[in-house]
């Protein structure tokens, strides 16, 4: 008998991620994947599962789910949800046994946006082009998750988990620091730096494709120039025409056609998915600036 994962509760939103699917660009299909790729990644290896298997995406806590078919080992990593089996507490960032029948439940986090949920085997529903992950903006991989829901648990290595218990740093419950890389395309504006220096805050209409930013507007030199559409990448910070930053995402568009300012190190793009809506976040660049001319 198969053991499978019984969705009672999704959340606001809960997606099956794994690293994502990679190599068709071309075809205009993204890579996506789990948002906080560090936090997916210790929920496989608590489990001692291979890197390539896919785990549960929460948005904002409010998940449920029954075990059935089987016992099972879990961890729960990301935001801190106060995670319970059946009503009783077990550690974030911890391996803990579920037995057939039990109730997963993960609630509300006090920091942090997205919390990973690991069983130990993967969860094994169908890969679409290579990967079980779901993107929110082609509507690709499989679809979000909805109470009634059944998952399949996939078949475990021999491999036995390294640990207990992993010590993991509290996330930001307030102003988040960002390193940045400067442009290509910063002579676009005014004044670039206005990008580090304006605390910004991150807006309610935030997503997977990108976190969007309020604060004072960044200005164009020429609003009138227009951009040919150019490659995109997670962590470039486009700049359209309100001048309000969008830091891509996962989901974000192969391409696109407004500057980027500059791009988030890739040490912090993982800390961009656990911002949350009206959260606070500060931009530093990563290497001096060049404030030579203006390039085309």
């Amino acid at each position: 008998m198969t053991t499978t994962l019984e969705i009672l509760h999704s959340g606001p939103l809960a997606v099956v991620q794994d690293l994502g699917r990679t190599g068709l660009a071309h075809l205009g299909v993204g890579r996506s994947g789990a948002a906080d790729r560090r936090s997916h990644t210790l929920a496989n290896r608590l489990v001692a599962n291979p890197g390539d298997r896919a785990t549960i995406e929460v948005t904002f806590g409010g998940f449920a789910a029954r075990v059935r078919g089987g016992d099972v080992d879990i961890a729960v990593t990301g935001a801190d949800t106060d995670p319970t089996v059946n009503g009783k507490l077990f550690g974030t960032n911890s391996i803990h046994h579920v037995r057939d029948g039990q109730v997963i439940s993960l609630g509300t986090p006090r920091a942090g946006l997205r919390s990973y949920l690991a069983v130990r085997g993967g969860i094994s529903v169908t890969p679409v082009l290579g990967s079980r992950s779901y993107d929110v903006m082609s509507a690709i991989g499989p679809l979000p998750l909805q109470a009634g829901d059944v998952l399949p648990v996939g078949e475990h290595t021999d491999d036995y988990p390294e640990l207990d218990q992993a010590p993991v740093p509290a996330i930001a419950a307030h102003l988040v620091e960002l390193m940045v890389v400067p442009g290509p395309r910063d002579d676009w504006f005014v004044d670039p730096d206005a990008l580090v220096h304006t605390i910004w805050m991150a807006s309610s209409r935030s997503d997977r494709v990108g976190m969007r930013m309020e604060g004072r507007p960044m200005e164009y030199r020429d609003p009138n120039r227009q951009l040919p559409s150019e490659g995109a990448t997670r962590g470039a910070i486009q700049v359209p025409p309100n001048g309000l930053p969008v830091i891509l995402g996962p989901d974000h568009p192969i391409t696109g056609g407004y500057p980027v300012v500059g791009v988030v190190v890739d040490e912090d793009i993982d800390k961009v998915a656990q911002v949350r809506p009206g959260q606070y976040v500060r931009m530093h660049w990563a290497r001096p600036r060049s404030r030579v001319g203006t390039r085309s």
